[in-house]
């Protein structure tokens, strides 16, 4: 059943904002204990929305409905409702690998910050301020939260961690990807299990049972594993797509189909005055798997680079709280943004946080952020690099010296590097982007 069976859901599509450095708020735990103890409730703590925050794992724009990119989409009624009734973000940003963008996403932190760059030996400080935390020192404790689905923040072998970290229920899987979706290992609150349920319709079962046993304004953060490898044939009479000879590029979009059709069933069993008081977050974790990443994205520039293809995914928000309807949005969005938005929407008054700015007014009206430039970065070891962009510009750098620049606005899709242009504007371009970067992630 779609959205519109409660009252028209409104879908942001988070534009990525261009960001300036951002004011950093490097307060301690214990500070921020002391301070939200002591600080005032906001005056709408009792009428705020229920935020239902679902991220789809390995998603890049090339497989979105409703972006430009790529030529085969998955049929998703429920996310392309999502978009007609909200706001659909061109200009989004994360990370090119899973943790680090799931780090910014808790802290509003940069990964230089929070030492998550990679996939590998991934480990959240306990120590990390996450925004479920947040929230209840600045709202009194308004919201139940949880955390649904995927971590990988944490060895595998630490189940407990997301509690820790002070996320009040936790039912999902450690790891960044599963061996098999129909026999994984299940965590809740710190307790394993093998499960023989398919992990997706599993993972809707616990945030239906979840979100219908809350008697207050709640925060469902759902981080669904499809489509991530190993790409296979959901279970049948969930998906619509074609599956051709096997092939991995139509098992993925069938896992994807499979999804919306998860997301079709969470949304009917929420009351429907719940779901009207609901707020939607969707969003791509990093680009797709170059082994079935589509054209105009080619290969090496997908998950795990720093090209469009790997670090721009789809954003779409709608319901409660979002007044623009069937929109684009240009905005420049970073990971770490979601921190202060989440906090804002919450009501905490929040606008900006550690490396984030909120793009909660976005929501309701057509205007500009403060975002002047949007980063990212990954580091492989011996190979740390980042990329910074503004409006037009878009600077990689590496550290052999051979950098990369493109006019995103003539050249969206990366094909012509400028680094070795003698116009001007070009030139001038890398040395302010060269200097925002290390500015903003204190190299210089």
């Amino acid at each position: 059943m779609l959205l519109t069976k409660a009252v028209p859901i409104i879908m942001t599509t988070l534009s990525i904002v261009l960001f300036t450095c951002c004011v950093r708020v490097d307060h301690s735990v214990e500070e921020e204990i002391e301070e939200g103890n002591q600080s005032d409730l906001p005056a709408n703590h009792n009428n705020v929305p229920n935020i239902l925050f679902i991220i789809a794992d390995d998603m890049g724009v090339d497989a979105c409905p409703g972006y430009p990119e790529g030529e085969q989409k998955p049929a998703m009624p429920q996310l392309s409702t999502l978009a007609a009734e909200g706001i659909t973000f061109d200009n989004a940003w994360v990370y090119p690998l899973c943790s680090p963008t799931r780090a910014s996403l808790l802290t509003g932190k940069y990964g230089s910050r929070t030492g998550i760059l990679t996939v590998d030996g991934a480990h959240l400080s306990e120590s990390e301020m996450g925004i479920q935390r947040y929230l209840d020192l600045h709202t009194d404790s308004t919201y139940a939260h949880a955390l649904i689905g995927k971590w990988h923040l944490s060895p595998y072998n630490q189940p407990e961690a997301p509690n820790k970290l002070g996320i009040g229920y936790f039912a999902g899987f450690m790891q960044g990807g599963l061996q098999d979706y129909n026999s994984w290992s299940l965590v809740q609150d710190g307790v394993s299990s093998t499960c023989n349920t398919y992990n997706t319709a599993k993972l809707t079962d616990l945030s239906i049972a979840w979100i219908n046993a809350q008697e207050k304004p709640w925060f469902c953060w759902l981080a669904y594993a499809t489509p991530h490898t190993p790409f296979h044939t959901p279970p049948s009479n969930t998906y619509s797509q074609h599956i051709t000879n096997d092939s991995e590029l139509s098992m993925y979009l069938a896992m994807m189909e499979n999804l919306d059709y998860e997301m079709d069933r969470l949304f009917d069993a929420i009351p429907p005055d719940v779901l009207e008081n609901t707020m939607i977050i969707f969003l791509g974790d990093n680009g797709t798997d170059k082994n079935v990443l589509q054209l105009p994205y080619r290969g090496r520039k997908a998950k795990g680079s720093l090209y469009q293809g790997g670090v721009r995914v789809p954003l779409i928000i709608s319901g409660k709280g979002v007044d623009r309807k069937n929109v684009r949005d240009g905005n420049l969005i970073s990971a770490v943004d979601f921190f202060a938005t989440i906090a804002d929407i919450a009501g905490t008054g929040t606008s900006t946080y550690e490396d984030g700015y909120s793009f909660k007014k976005l929501l309701s009206e057509d205007t500009q952020v403060d975002r002047v430039y949007d980063l990212s970065e990954i580091d492989h070891g011996d190979d740390y690099r980042f990329t910074i962009r503004d409006s037009k510009y878009k600077l990689i750098t590496n550290n052999d010296g051979d950098d990369e620049l493109y006019n995103l606005l003539d050249d969206p899709y990366e094909k012509t590097n400028l680094i070795n242009s003698t116009h001007t504007e070009d030139q001038e371009a890398v040395t302010i982007l060269t200097g925002e970067g290390k500015r903003i992630l204190n190299l210089q």
